[in-house]
C-alpha cells in the first residue's frame, strides 16, 4: 500500500541548483504552459517530448531520484485506474476478452493507457518539482505578483496567493498525519490489507480524526496569524524583491518554443494517435 508520507507535493527541499535560483513567476508560468500543452496535445511524440523535458528538469534540480519516485508511488492507484479505464474502454483491434467483466482489451486501448499514464505521471512530477524547488514564501510572492494585474477587477491577489500557498503546505502535513493515525490504529490491531475496495473501506475510520486534526491545525494557524497582526495584503511590504534575470528569460523562451513544438506536432498529426 502506498505510503502517504511519501507525497512530495507541497514539500520544499532547499538547494542551490539552477531550478532553485529561478524566479518563482518563471517556474509557475513554465509549469502551467507545459501542463497545458501536454494535456491538450495528442499522440505519442508530444507525450514523449513532455516526459523528456520533465526528466531534464529533474536532473537540473539536483533532487534525489528516489524522492520523485516515492512521490509517484503515492499516486500509483490513480495511474493504475487511468491505465485500466483506457485499456478496457477504448474500441479497436481486439487482443483479449475479459469474461468476468465482459470487456475487451484492444491494441488501441493499451496504447492509450500507456500515453495517458505517462502524461499523468509527468504532470504530477512537474507539480512536485515546482513545490520542491520553491520555498513557500517565494511561491506566495510569485502567485501574488502574477495575480496583481487582476486586482483592478476586484481579485484579492494577496489573499488568494496566501490561500493557495497554505493549501499546498497542508498537503504533506495532512499526509504525514494520516500515516501517523494509520500506524497508531495498526498498533492497536487494525487491519488495512486486502483487495483495493476493502482497503478503501478500512481507511474510512481515519477520516474523522484526520478532519478533526486538520480543523485544529487551521484554527491554530488562524490564531497565530491574528496574534502577529496579519490583516491581509494592504500596506504590506517585502524584504526580498523578485528579480527577473537572464536565466528566467532563457527558461521562458525554451518553454514557449517547446510548447509551440508540441502543439504543432499534435496539430499536424506527427506520431501515432491513441
Amino acid at each position: 500500500m502506498p505510503i502517504l508520507g511519501d507525497i512530495a507535493l507541497g514539500k520544499y527541499v532547499a538547494g542551490t541548483s539552477i531550478l532553485h535560483r529561478l524566479d518563482p513567476r518563471t517556474k509557475l508560468l513554465v509549469v502551467v504552459l507545459w501542463m497545458s500543452a501536454a494535456l491538450a496535445s495528442h499522440g505519442v511524440a508530444p507525450v514523449v517530448a513532455f516526459c523528456l523535458f520533465i526528466l531534464a528538469t529533474a536532473s537540473l534540480s539536483r533532487l534525489p531520484a528516489g524522492l520523485l519516485l516515492r512521490n509517484l508511488r503515492s499516486f500509483l492507484w490513480l495511474l493504475l485506474m487511468t491505465a485500466s479505464l483506457h485499456a478496457l474502454m477504448t474500441p479497436g483491434h481486439l487482443l483479449w476478452h475479459v469474461p468476468w467483466l465482459d470487456l475487451d482489451v484492444t491494441h488501441e486501448g493499451l496504447q492509450a493507457a500507456a500515453i495517458f499514464t505517462l502524461r499523468l505521471g509527468a504532470v504530477v512530477t512537474a507539480a512536485s518539482l515546482l513545490t520542491l524547488t520553491t520555498s513557500p514564501l517565494e511561491l506566495t510572492d510569485g502567485i501574488e505578483r502574477l495575480l496583481r494585474p487582476f486586482r483592478r477587477i476586484g481579485v484579492p491577489a494577496h489573499e488568494l496567493a496566501m490561500m493557495i500557498s497554505i493549501a499546498l503546505r497542508f498537503i504533506p502535513v495532512l499526509a504525514e498525519e494520516a500515516e501517523r493515525l494509520q500506524k497508531a490504529q495498526m498498533a492497536r490491531g487494525a487491519e488495512f490489507g486486502g483487495h483495493p475496495v476493502a482497503r478503501a473501506r478500512k481507511l474510512v475510520p481515519l477520516l474523522v480524526p484526520l478532519f478533526l486534526s486538520a480543523f485544529a491545525r487551521a484554527d491554530r494557524l488562524a490564531i497565530a496569524m491574528e496574534a502577529r497582526g496579519y490583516r491581509g495584503g494592504e500596506g504590506r511590504t517585502q524584504y526580498r524583491q523578485l528579480a527577473y534575470r537572464r536565466a528566467d528569460a532563457l527558461a521562458t523562451f525554451v518553454c514557449v518554443c517547446g510548447c509551440g513544438a508540441m502543439w504543432w506536432i499534435s496539430a499536424t498529426g506527427v506520431g501515432l494517435q491513441p
